[in-house]
């Protein structure tokens, strides 16, 4: 596995802390493109790097975390290679993994607990992207 990117504000600070435990007893290395403390800030200083991190292919796949997820969503998102899907339950880790190939996963810092973090980033990395029809769809996201 690639170094995989982390990134959140202030309200994703202490649910990003938790991903890193979860990785390091994984043994898996990560980048972590801050922020550092729980003081606020702007999701969108750091959600630019992670972005261009993944989409340069230094990491790969992406975390990140806000208060509610959107902000950091939406950020994302303007890159064009970025899929960052928005997850709060397993079952939507399964499908932005196997129907969108997403290659960031955002959670809501504010919403979710560890367990449930824990079972989203599980699924997230367990489950393969099926190609076919849903390759089609996915070239057809960047605007060109």
């Amino acid at each position: 596995m690639k170094l995989i990117g982390l990134a959140s504000d202030h309200a994703g600070y202490e649910l990003k802390e938790y991903v890193k435990q979860w990785l390091d007893a994984k043994g898996w290395e990560y980048k972590d493109f801050g922020t550092h403390s729980a003081d606020s800030c702007d999701y969108a200083d750091y959600a630019h790097p992670l972005a261009e991190a993944v989409e340069s292919g230094e990491c790969y796949p992406g975390i990140a975390i806000c208060g509610s997820g959107e902000g950091i969503s939406m950020t994302l998102n303007k890159h064009q290679g970025i899929r960052a899907g928005l997850c709060w339950i397993p079952e939507i880790a399964h499908l932005i993994r196997q129907h969108n190939d997403a290659n960031v996963l955002v959670m809501p810092g504010r919403f979710i607990d560890t367990a449930t973090a824990a079972a989203i980033m599980e699924e997230f990395f367990t489950t393969p992207f099926e190609g076919g029809r849903h390759q089609a769809r996915i070239d057809k996201i960047p605007v060109r």
